[in-house]
């Protein structure tokens, strides 16, 4: 080959290129590195926290550490309950019920709703246990109903679509449950009325611990218990499984499969609202946005645990809770950022993120992505 002149062209080389290995794990590397500046981080705020002196403003004493740790297990126990409705259903149909922070908002509402008659006509306070009892199924009846409207109203009939068109239309029922709400009620915070048995505290094990955490806490384990033993030993808790592992076969093997749904979602309302009443109780305020926060955190805690895992959502929520209320002044306190405790939701939706990072099937899932 010659050029314009007539002279030879010689061709050249080509240019040596830097080729990484086939397989070269780059994914692990970078996992690697970022679980060593977690590691690097987690480390140096919490040693320059607890190295605090204690004459500093930001010290913080054994007992506001102990009182932390409480308020982290009780929201936690909240943020659980929650989970177990969405580790369910997703156990069941493979889909996220978005709309599930709402269901448990209407279970609020509607306890705060028969407070108020209950609390002007005298009988809240002169007979708390069983005011707090029919508080309590009046929230967990209305949130199982609101939930088994919105499978058969909503999800049923898109039950074999694409998986994106049930999470569009769970967004959707969110939003209608938000603003039907904010039509009957208002759009405005509104106080739940005072339970006076509940206020104050309750020495535990020499802990001074206040009632309402402990009706919370107390009132999760006995949920959680109740449905762990409900879905091992029951008829419908066996049938619950099937239907999980496979509907067809569940069908073929004579299980009723719509019927399985149904309960599926009426139990996980049940203990969003019961939840819900909790949430009312101890932070003493409802409002129609008040579930899309612990709905979004409890969806955080039924990954973290391990979606589909009844024992994994539980977990998650007590971590998370934990995590929550201590994670923020441990490590920013003795870096001397300003008000860490509105850091909290920064630290819940970190740790989402970080689980869908290092371990997309949460702490008792698989441990690797789902394969669709």
């Amino acid at each position: 080959m010659a050029n314009r002149t007539g002279a030879p062209v010689t061709a050249r080389p080509p240019r040596a290129r830097l080729r990484l290995p086939e397989h070269f794990p780059i994914r692990r590397v970078i996992q690697a590195v970022l679980l060593i500046l977690i590691v690097v981080g987690f480390t140096y705020g919490t040693w320059k926290t607890l190295t605090l002196p204690k004459t500093s403003p930001r010290h913080f004493s054994s007992s506001a550490w102990r009182d932390l740790m409480v308020f982290g297990v009780a929201e936690g126990s909240v943020y659980a309950m929650v989970a177990l409705g969405y580790t369910m259903v997703y156990g069941v149909l493979r889909m996220i019920n978005f709309a599930h922070g709402e269901v448990f908002m209407t279970g609020a509402f509607a306890s705060f709703w028969v407070a108020g008659t209950l609390d002007s006509s005298g009988f809240l306070n002169r007979n708390p246990v069983l005011s707090i009892a029919f508080l309590i199924l009046v929230g967990m009846a209305v949130s199982a109903g609101v939930a088994v409207l919105l499978e058969r109203v909503a999800y049923r009939p898109l039950r074999n679509a694409p998986r994106l068109v049930p999470l569009i239309t769970a967004i959707g029922a969110s939003l209608f449950l938000q603003n039907s709400v904010k039509g009957f009620f208002g759009p405005q915070s509104q106080g739940y009325p005072t339970i006076h048995v509940i206020v104050g505290y309750w020495k535990v094990a020499g802990i001074p611990i206040l009632r309402v955490q402990v009706l919370v806490i107390v009132a999760a384990l006995l949920a959680m218990v109740g449905l762990m033993l409900f879905v091992a030993k029951t008829k419908t808790g066996k049938s619950m499984r099937a239907v999980a592992e496979d509907k067809e076969i569940a069908s073929l093997m004579g299980i009723d499969v719509d019927k399985v749904i149904v309960k599926t979602f009426a139990i996980g309302g049940l203990l969003a609202g019961m939840a819900g009443v909790l949430y009312a109780m101890v932070f003493s305020e409802v409002d129609p946005l008040m579930g899309f926060t612990p709905g979004i955190k409890a969806f955080t805690a039924a990954v973290l645990g391990g979606i589909g895992s009844i024992a994994g959502a539980a977990i998650g929520g007590l971590i998370l809770g934990v995590l929550e209320s201590v994670g923020p002044f441990l490590l920013l306190n003795g870096t001397h950022v300003p008000s860490p405790s509105q850091l909290r939701n920064v630290v819940a939706f970190s740790i989402l993120v970080l689980v869908l990072i290092f371990r997309p099937g949460g702490i008792l899932g698989a441990g690797g992505p789902e394969k669709v």
